[in-house]
């Protein structure tokens, strides 16, 4: 892409630049003539000649704005009409007037009509037309510049292990399989899993997140981000466009070349506005030919109205937009499959969020630890005992615990255990260095017999705050009990708030309990909670939303079982840490997995769409109040007469307009959302 695009600008480069040089030679070739006739004397008579001029201007017609022609000449063979349409039309007509003005002068004296030349007309123009389209490939450029730096992070080598030995090769030669190795302040080559040594890797680039990340054995790895510190291994698991950089780049592609209902409705426009104009101006030709005589006038007044109703900037009102924007996106971490996608994110009025891995961070963690009046044993000791049972346990929970006891400096040499046991919805149980020890649910303990009264209120608290209970009893003795919980994200909170400041009605849906559907929603500051709904059933949730018809309804999930109410929603937005279905099945997705995404998508879209309208506007104003001035609405009146020369300035800087208008959007920057202060 980036070579396509680099060819294109040196092309237009090169044709502008001898457009620019041959223009102004005509130009200063058409001087006496632009000042009523005035002899300039340090001009040479051949060189003010219109065949000099002509000699001059035909290069740059039919070279440096051949494509013009060409494209006229397709969109006729169509039966249609386009920008090209006018271009062609306008300054075409302009030099074959010129040019039977030059062929037969005693022709037009002859009739009492003056022989003049507008090459310099019909060189200006395409010279202006060439330069917009030349701001408009250097914004196309522009918005590849994230593309550009997350392609440069990919290292041209890497260090694979084969046969033990290691060597380094191209990153084109790595097959999926090898093993590759990570030296500390190297940029991983491409993406795969973690095998032997730890790190923390910084992947901001990728996922907008700047906390570099902690990495071990079997956690996945993406290629193109920076490995801060630690040495490791890992085997590759994709390589060339099927890793995470290179699915990026072309999801940006594939948006930055996409066309939204604007665009659409703006090509539609197009295409009754040129016939529209074409008939405007064969009417005030022939009008001005009756009502004067004069053909050179009416003439010129033909060539003024195609020129100056030229839609380039029509046609540059939305692409330039979309790819500045989706550029934009890009480098904030979200990623918009298609233009329509960024169009219709502005418009949202209900968005729905789940609640497990999206307002959560979809992994249990041990939220508290209380020790009961009773317990004997000190902390780590204790957590010791529970860590080296549950270490046996492949539950969720357990895994909870085992990584809780590690954080609090646990003993990492686990006791030996004996006669474990676990009991199916109750708990385990097992021997530790002479120890009995049994972790479970306070039922279990209950149903042994055991005197849980001290116990209730504690447990009574932790489950109306939707935790999870687990009871360790050592020896006979409860000695402490675990809350574990899915923790909400630190950010869920602020990123509910700001949904609710941009005037989205805000829905929790879960397939959890209702009454831990409701706390979580209590605590993010959701009214709306809707509860107990299997993953099948949340598309059909999405549409009884969208048939409510108060607006497009936006759906923010994981990517896996959420899935088809992603594809069910208007705009699907997938936290981008879960799986490569995330990305492949969501309208947006969010590479950070940060919340904070969802309102920056929601903001840029709507700036995108106001820069849009903004645009269109630019465009049609300069069309509307251009068109009767130079088809000669004034020219009774005052006299005043729009040159084309004129009127080609004039719609060359309307496209300058939307250009640059468009390119306001790389200012774009999301509203931070306010730091979470720590319960």
């Amino acid at each position: 892409m980036e070579r396509e695009l680099a060819r294109e600008r040196t092309l237009l480069r090169r044709r502008l630049a001898v457009a620019a040089v041959l223009t102004g030679l005509v130009m200063l070739a058409s001087l006496p003539h632009m000042l009523g006739g005035v002899h300039l004397s340090w001009l040479p008579p051949w060189f003010t000649s219109p065949w000099s001029q002509m000699l001059l201007s035909s290069p740059v017609l039919f070279w440096c704005g051949r494509e013009f022609f060409t494209g006229a000449a397709a969109a006729f063979r169509r039966h249609s009409a386009d920008m090209n349409t006018l271009v062609a039309a306008g300054t075409g007509i302009a030099w074959l007037a010129s040019l039977v003005a030059t062929l037969f002068p005693g022709v037009l004296t002859a009739e009492g009509l003056p022989a003049d030349v507008y090459y310099e007309t019909a060189a200006v123009i395409l010279t202006l037309v060439l330069l917009g389209r030349l701001l408009e490939a250097r914004a196309r450029g522009q918005t590849s510049e994230a593309i550009r730096r997350l392609l440069q992070l990919q290292p041209p080598t890497a260090r694979v292990i084969r046969d033990g030995v290691a060597s380094s090769i191209p990153v084109s030669t790595v097959v999926v399989g090898d093993l590759l190795q990570v030296r500390p302040g190297e940029k991983l080559p491409l993406d795969g899993v973690v095998e032997e040594g730890s790190s923390w890797v910084e992947e901001a680039m990728l996922t907008g997140e700047p906390t570099p990340v902690a990495k071990g054995p079997g956690d996945p790895v993406i290629g193109a981000s920076m490995n801060r510190s630690g040495s490791f291994t890992f085997r590759v698991t994709r390589v060339g466009g099927d890793t995470v950089l290179a699915r990026i780049v072309e999801l940006v592609r594939q948006a930055q070349s996409s066309r939204t209902q604007v665009q659409r409705l703006a090509d539609q426009v197009v295409g009754w506005f040129v016939p529209v104009v074409i008939a405007i101006a064969i009417a005030a030709y022939v009008l001005w030919f009756l009502f004067s005589g004069n053909g050179v006038l009416a003439m010129l007044f033909l060539v003024s109205v195609l020129v100056i109703a030229c839609p380039c900037a029509l046609g540059l009102a939305t692409p330039t937009a979309i790819m500045v924007a989706s550029g934009k996106g890009a480098e904030n971490g979200l990623i918009f499959r298609s233009a329509e996608a960024l169009e219709t994110a502005g418009q949202l009025r209900t968005i729905v969020l789940d609640k497990t891995g999206t307002l959560t961070r979809g992994l249990p963690e041990v939220t508290d630890f209380e020790r009961l009046p009773g317990g004997v044993l000190p902390d780590l000791t204790l957590l010791a005992l529970v860590a080296a049972v549950e270490d046996r346990s492949e539950h969720p929970l357990a895994e909870a615990i085992v990584a809780y006891a590690h954080r609090r400096g646990a003993d990492v040499d686990p006791p030996a255990v004996e006669a474990f046991e676990a009991r199916a919805g109750r708990g385990l149980q097992a021997s530790v260095d002479g120890k009995e020890v049994r972790v479970g649910s306070p039922r279990w303990l209950a149903e042994a017999g055991m005197d849980t009264t001290d116990l209730d209120p504690l447990v009574d608290r932790l489950e109306r705050a939707a935790r999870s209970v687990a009871v360790v009893v050592v020896d006979g003795l409860i000695e402490a009990c675990f809350g574990i919980a899915d923790p909400i994200k630190p950010e869920a909170r602020s990123a509910v708030a700001a949904l609710r400041r941009l005037g989205l009605e805000v829905v929790l849906l879960s397939g959890d309990a209702r009454r831990t559907a409701e706390l979580v929603g209590a605590e993010v500051g959701i009214v709306r909670v809707i509860a107990e709904v299997r993953p099948g059933d949340k598309a059909t949730v999405v549409r009884q939303l969208q048939e409510q018809r108060t607006g497009p309804v936006a759906m923010v999930g994981d990517g896996v079982n959420d899935a088809p109410a992603l594809a069910q929603a208007d705009v699907g937005l997938a936290m981008g840490t879960g799986t490569d279905v995330a990305i492949a099945a969501s309208d947006i997705t969010l590479l950070s997995g940060h919340l904070g995404g969802v309102p920056a998508a929601i903001e840029l879209s709507r700036r995108t769409m106001a820069t849009i309208r903004q645009n269109l506007f630019f465009a049609f104003a300069y069309n509307v109040a251009g068109i009767p001035i130079a088809a000669g609405l004034l020219f009774p009146l005052t006299g005043w007469l729009l040159s084309p020369m004129l009127a080609g300035a004039a719609m060359a800087f309307s496209s300058v307009s939307v250009v640059t208008n468009a390119l306001r959007l790389r200012r774009f920057r999301p509203t931070p959302l306010p730091m979470e202060v720590p319960a």
